[in-house]
């Protein structure tokens, strides 16, 4: 019985229909892959944002004033394929809305670049699955980390030129095939972070804590006039070293060569009491 929902509405299915979705946009070369790879676990819907909306979050946009247009595309090997004027997490809203009709999980990917540490806040691979979850929809998030971008100065399509897609999506394909394997007492939300290296390459697998930091951070930024408007600036980013984080958390795993697994909670909110000065400050407007 691959997945059990045990709230309320919950059901059981048995025949998968997967959305496979990403925010790097429908042309990238992992969406491809991803979508590939997820034929052998159900029926897959390609639907996913028509342009790059990398860092998107869980962010669906200001809609009355998007008006966000969808459009019917050729997909090669998937029949069903969609874009969306939007977010990541907006198209999984959609269609968990049913617009695309009934949707059972939620895997998107695969992002050139870990999402890791405090990334995961940002990450709009990690954000749609984020949303899925929210409408009791399980998902999993699919990363693979890029080597030395920011750091060397290439160029963005210099440095996933030599992006090892299929090894990723291997690993996907066997995560997937264990979660669906698995019975859950409710819809899970999985960061998958997968090192750009060949399966027999790669050290193994860990499940991780979410890390503090990411493989590299900005550590500053400043602002550098514009030649021509003194009112204008561009925004300068400089570059830390890569850190060294333990093999437990997700950063530490993948830059070690380990594939990282993470269960990501829900928002929920920390136990309070009334004896505060907050609290007073409250009974005070009452």
């Amino acid at each position: 019985m691959p997945y059990v929902d045990t709230s309320p509405a919950g059901s059981t299915f048995d025949t998968v229909r997967i959305l496979v979705t990403n925010d790097d946009g429908i042309e990238s070369e992992g969406l491809h892959v991803l979508a590939s790879a997820m034929t052998a676990h159900g029926d897959v819907v390609v639907v996913a944002p028509d342009s790059e909306y990398s860092g998107a979050g869980a962010a669906i946009g200001p809609l009355h004033l998007m008006d966000p247009q969808v459009h019917k595309v050729r997909f090669e090997g998937v029949a069903d394929a969609w874009t969306v004027s939007g977010a990541p997490a907006l198209c999984v809203m959609f269609a968990r809305l049913g617009a695309f009709g009934p949707v059972d999980l939620v895997v998107s990917g695969i992002n050139p670049g870990a999402n890791v540490g405090r990334s995961v806040y940002h990450s709009g691979t990690v954000g749609a699955v984020l949303t899925g979850r929210n409408g009791n929809i399980p998902g999993l998030a699919v990363s693979q980390t890029v080597e030395g971008f920011g750091v060397e100065g290439q160029g963005w399509e210099d440095a996933i030129a030599d992006q090892k897609w299929h090894a990723a999506a291997g690993v996907a394909s066997a995560v997937l095939g264990g979660l669906l394997a698995d019975e859950h007492e409710s819809a899970w939300a999985v960061n998958l972070n997968v090192p750009n290296r060949e399966v027999a390459d790669m050290k193994g697998w860990r499940f991780t804590e979410v890390g503090t930091l990411p493989p590299r951070s900005i550590t500053s930024v400043h602002l550098e006039a514009h030649p021509d408007n003194a009112d204008a600036f561009r925004v300068a980013m400089e570059w830390g070293d890569a850190v060294d984080m333990p093999a437990e958390v997700d950063t530490g795993a993948v830059m070690g060569d380990f594939v990282s697994v993470s269960f990501l909670s829900r928002l929920t909110a920390l136990p309070t009491t009334g004896d505060s000065k907050l609290a007073a400050c409250l009974d005070g407007l009452f």
